[in-house]
């Protein structure tokens, strides 16, 4: 099998600095997109001492208005892998934050799946992007979730709900319509993010949140052990726990377990004509 090429979107995010190393130590190569070119250096150096080599593309999602603009960049860099870990960040107010983590997000979705050579695609959403109520959160873990979208990021929960539907759509058309395609669609859906370091240890799947967080690099870990898997797809919710990473994500994959609760996929397909 050849050494898989990985489009990293997103790659001067704290998350993805976490996660090319891990990819290059499998040997694996990495595209990371950055929009400053003053990170390339910094980019560059994550490679050093690993198997696996690491280039940098200079290019704005802020300027992908379209799948052509995304497609052009799948042309460009061939991947078999493609991670979306990008964002707005909060910067540049409300209509950047629905241009990357909405418009972008979609334009990068839309391309990845009609592009045959494209065999993952694992994007980094967060543990309240849902309308339904699953039946593992509690009353207070719903609340928290509601105060979430309706008080303290509105416009971040309904620009990523819309990447979400996208993503879940396309995965259950994909599966119908040609049900022989290897494609795995990967939803990683970690809770409250913290800078603390790896604990090593996550609550994975189909989770109540309480009052626990998750560790980006507990985040870039898991991520990596997602890519690396060819059962894992779906959405995974993330906490720190008390689980080991490797155990959880065996447990996720092979057991199929699907944090989508009872979710509409069939209204997310008629949403998109799809």
């Amino acid at each position: 099998m050849s050494v898989p090429q990985v489009l990293l979107l997103g790659g001067h995010g704290k998350i993805a600095l976490y996660l090319t190393p891990l990819l290059l130590a499998r040997s694996w190569n990495v595209t990371s997109v950055i929009r400053n070119p003053d990170h390339e250096a910094e980019i560059l150096k994550l490679g050093q001492g690993k198997p696996g080599k690491v280039s940098v593309l200079v290019s704005s999602l802020d300027d992908i208005k379209s799948v052509a603009d995304a497609q052009a960049i799948l042309d460009k860099v061939s991947p078999e892998y493609v991670v979306w870990a990008a964002g707005a960040g909060g910067k540049g107010g409300v209509q950047r934050t629905y241009a990357v983590d909405q418009d972008a997000a979609k334009h990068f979705i839309t391309s990845s799946f009609a592009t045959p050579q494209v065999r993952k695609f694992l994007l980094i959403s967060h543990l309240g992007s849902r309308k339904t109520r699953p039946s593992w959160f509690s009353s207070a873990d719903w609340d928290r979730t509601l105060k979430l979208w309706d008080s303290i990021l509105p416009d971040y929960c309904k620009a990523k709900w819309e990447a979400d539907q996208l993503q879940t759509a396309l995965a259950a058309v994909t599966k119908r319509r040609d049900p022989k395609r290897r494609f795995q669609s990967i939803n990683l859906r970690p809770g409250t993010l913290t800078d603390e370091p790896a604990t090593g240890k996550v609550s994975l799947g189909q989770i109540p949140i309480g009052d626990r967080n998750v560790s980006r690099e507990n985040v870039a870990i898991v991520a990596d052990r997602l890519l690396a898997s060819e059962d894992a797809e779906g959405w995974v919710d993330l906490l720190n726990g008390d689980e080991p990473i490797d155990d959880a994500v065996e447990r996720v994959a092979k057991g199929k377990i699907d944090a989508i609760g009872d979710e509409d996929v069939d209204g997310m397909i008629q949403k998109f004509g799809l």
